[in-house]
């Protein structure tokens, strides 16, 4: 285009450039980040070495766990970089990998999150069945399709971003490349691109989370039938951790995603997308881990095995 300079890299955005502040923010994300990826760890660890562990339930959340440490990967140890150094460039080619890892693992987590509802319907509403409906085999088919259809799903997206024209400014204001705030420095027409994020979006996160309400629906109603109140209280025990998070991840995501190219104050921009990409990930083992007594309970068994071998 005549009178403008074609973008071949970005410079990412700080929450601030006073040197104390930016010191503190990285110790704030890097202390999350360390915590998420030990507590992650753990849980990937225990339910893949305690035998009791290894039933649907726990094999979704192992993958959920992996899922979420790849996910806080992708974003924090360059925002710790950027904060730390002078140096805020991506290249063109780093920007559209962290898109796309982003909305992959973004979207692979979604769709875990409701086969775990389905899970957990299954397992309250249907205890019967639930060997014979919830077998290793599906298990193992549901999370590859869900993989499969992640990959699908970003590559179609980040190419459809990345085929616009980039010439007003290469100043990314956010800690990390993300689709809506690369679509405010572009010069083309991004209307088709908005729509296309929208309706996919209803499709994948409101079709998920009305999937998710509706076995939760069932499930309640299906608790509250238990004859004692110890079985109404370690079926909701189940539950209630597997809402927050999966509350916690639509709302961040649909408030980032789903509305049009943001006008608001880029501050505030940064704070919605700090829960968008950490919260989920920091929250996982917290909730799982220290809420969940056949997960401690399987701590102490292999701290225990690991003393008495030692």
């Amino acid at each position: 285009m005549p009178n403008s300079t074609t973008v071949i890299e970005f410079l990412l955005t700080r929450f601030s450039d006073v040197w104390e502040l930016r010191l503190l923010h990285s110790m704030i994300f890097l202390l999350m980040y360390l915590a998420s990826i030990m507590g992650n760890s753990l849980i990937v660890t225990v339910t893949t070495l305690d035998q009791s562990l290894h039933t649907p339930m726990y094999f979704f959340l192992r993958n959920l766990s992996v899922l979420d440490m790849c996910y806080i990967s992708v974003t924090i140890p360059k925002a710790c970089f950027i904060f730390l150094l002078d140096n805020r460039v991506i290249s063109m080619v780093g920007c559209a990998d962290q898109v796309f890892l982003m909305i992959f693992f973004a979207t692979a987590e979604m769709l875990l999150l409701t086969i775990m509802a389905h899970d957990r319907y299954v397992a309250i509403c249907h205890p019967l069945h639930y060997p014979m409906i919830m077998n290793p085999r599906f298990c193992v088919q549901m999370t590859l399709a869900s993989v499969l259809s992640s990959v699908v799903y970003s590559g179609f997206h980040t190419g459809n971003t990345f085929r616009l024209h980039f010439c007003h400014s290469n100043v990314v204001h956010q800690f990390f490349c993300d689709i809506p705030t690369l679509m405010n420095l572009s010069c083309s027409d991004t209307l088709s691109n908005e729509i296309i994020i929208f309706i996919s979006g209803v499709i994948v996160l409101i079709g998920s989370f009305n999937f998710i309400t509706r076995s939760y629906i069932h499930i309640f109603s299906t608790v509250l039938k238990l004859p004692t109140r110890k079985e109404r209280g370690k079926a909701f025990s189940t539950c209630v951790p597997h809402i927050l998070v999966m509350t916690i991840f639509v709302i961040s995501v649909a408030a980032v995603y789903m509305k049009p190219t943001s006008h608001s104050p880029k501050i505030l921009d940064m704070i919605t997308s700090f829960f968008y990409t950490i919260v989920p990930p920091f929250m996982n083992p917290i909730i799982y881990s220290l809420r969940n007594k056949q997960i401690k309970e399987a701590v102490r068994r292999i701290t225990r095995r690991k003393l008495y071998s030692g």
